[in-house]
């Protein structure tokens, strides 16, 4: 019989995700086929899986974590922010619509069975599920459609963990609070707390163990510090998008934008040695980087207009002319074209046209229709700074809904393997759809080594293998977080899984 267990928090932020993707480790380390699950994920990070669905990329994480391939029953309900008040909504892997919040509370009913059909569906085929909640379980005036937090404990029969976060401070009134707040038949579900995110010397808070435990009347199952570890994170609480490296030899600069989507397409760059990676979002900030990436976005119309604004478009313009070497990817591919055109209000109003930095002779214009894919491709002959990258192979994904057509004579970038062409490229400028491009050592090294020799120096080390750099820092959380932890409690609350007996 299948087992969950739940991973609630008594705020966005407290390090939910992580800690499922932790126990996805364990538990597959300890020899059980575990799953994540995740009911609704608001989220500009997304994933394709190998059928051509998105989901939310941190449940792709997670089952990266597990073992397993990504599947969308893992997060059934997808909620892509297009604008402050409203969002797209992705159900079982397709576009729903654009709905307002306010609407989108008015149909979550209809929604429900669609989250209890994936969550038993995906049960069946494992072990152990571990399902992670939403910001807290103690948003009262969001309890009564709740199908996320303690509603879908209730749906999946699940015990929670409820974890807080110590280095925000206040951890007893988040956690006590939270505990409090809730009706009795909810405080029953909550079968242990953890506190998260603990600096320094861990016995200074072993009295903060017993008061909790006095004050709530459940166990604490263990106090995790703060990790040293490499894990993709959630959108704009990422603390990856302040994170710095000292004297870096190369510098990357890429442009955050208010609706940036997908960062973790750099993930792989940042964690290069000799690579400083980072997110500027006023032209002042930007300097003399060695590379600009223009990042995928939610609202390329509406971003754009921004960085026309802050005058980071006008800087970019001028490093460009210079020399300075920039890449688009997505929505940033299809920022540096020459007009992108909005007939259909995809992404807000109808009717807007808006003209490109008119780096690269192409044209966007959008439609209802999202184009999803894995794809894998190789790079056609590149001139520029990235004359290296050609014939390189790549591979990632797709996931757009404009089309973008080259002007007649403008070179594309890549060939995909099934014949199409993407992308394009003119000078020191380059664009592209694919999600991934960094990710894999032959095309990440030669964009380093060639961004080294036109600075005339050399990196620390060549680059690495990012799918077993990604299974060491997996492999680093889930021995951080088990010796951390109570895992005898942690089985006990899971019960037992069967009759197996616990590190067997």
């Amino acid at each position: 019989m299948t087992k969950a267990i739940m991973v609630q928090g008594t705020m966005s932020n407290a390090g939910k995700s992580i800690l499922t993707a932790a126990l996805c480790r364990i538990f597959k380390q300890d020899g059980y086929k575990t799953a994540p699950f995740k009911s609704q994920n608001m989220a500009l990070n997304s994933f394709v899986t190998r059928d051509r669905l998105e989901m939310g990329r941190a449940q792709a994480t997670q089952a990266e974590a597990a073992g397993v391939d990504p599947d969308v029953r893992m997060n059934p309900i997808l909620l892509k922010p297009v604008h402050d008040s409203g969002s797209q909504v992705i159900v079982n892997g397709e576009v729903f619509g654009t709905v307002a919040a306010r609407d989108y509370y008015a149909m979550k009913q209809m929604l429900k069975p669609k989250i209890m059909e994936a969550y038993h569906s995906l049960a069946a085929d494992f072990d152990v599920i571990v399902l992670e909640g939403a910001g807290s379980p103690a948003e009262l005036n969001l309890a009564r459609d709740d199908f996320v937090n303690m509603g879908m404990a209730k749906i999946a029969n699940a015990p929670v963990l409820l974890v807080g976060d110590i280095d925000r401070g206040g951890i007893f009134p988040q956690i006590y609070g939270t505990v409090k707040l809730l009706p009795a038949d909810e405080r029953a579900l909550i079968k242990a707390t953890i506190v998260n995110k603990f600096r320094g010397d861990m016995s200074l808070f072993d009295e903060g163990v017993k008061i909790l435990e006095k004050l709530c009347g459940i166990p604490c199952a263990g106090v995790v510090p703060m990790l040293d570890v490499d894990i993709e994170d959630e959108d704009s609480l990422s603390e990856r998008l302040t994170r710095r490296r000292m004297d870096p030899v190369i510098d990357i600069a890429v442009i955050g934008m208010p609706h940036i989507s997908n960062f973790t397409d750099f993930t792989a760059l940042q964690a290069t040695p000799g690579v400083g990676l980072r997110y500027v979002g006023d032209a002042s900030d930007l300097g003399t980087p060695d590379f600009i990436i223009l990042p995928g976005t939610k609202n390329t119309i509406g971003d754009l207009i921004r960085l026309r604004e802050c005058g980071l478009e006008a800087e970019i313009k001028r490093l460009a002319a210079q020399g300075a070497a920039v890449v688009g990817i997505c929505g940033g591919f299809q920022m540096l074209g020459e007009r992108v055109t909005d007939r259909d209000g995809v992404e807000g109003a109808t009717g807007r046209s808006i003209a490109g930095m008119t780096l690269l002779p192409v044209t966007t214009e959008f439609s209802a229709d999202k184009h999803r894919a894995q794809v894998s491709a190789a790079v056609l002959k590149v001139d520029g700074v990235f004359a290296p990258l050609s014939g390189k192979s790549v591979e990632g994904y797709e996931i757009h809904m404009g089309v973008s057509e080259r002007a007649p004579g403008a070179a594309p970038l890549l060939r995909l393997s099934s014949g199409a062409l993407d992308g394009c490229q003119k000078g020191n400028v380059y664009g592209t759809y694919l999600h991934g491009f960094f990710d894999g050592a032959e095309c990440r090294g030669a964009i380093c080594s060639a961004l080294a020799e036109a600075k005339g120096v050399k990196l620390p080390a060549p680059a690495f293998d990012f799918a077993e750099y990604k299974n060491r820092q997996y492999d680093l959380l889930a021995a951080g977080v088990r010796n951390a932890l109570n895992m005898p409690l942690i089985y006990q609350i899971l019960d037992k899984i069967g009759s197996r007996p616990f590190g067997s």
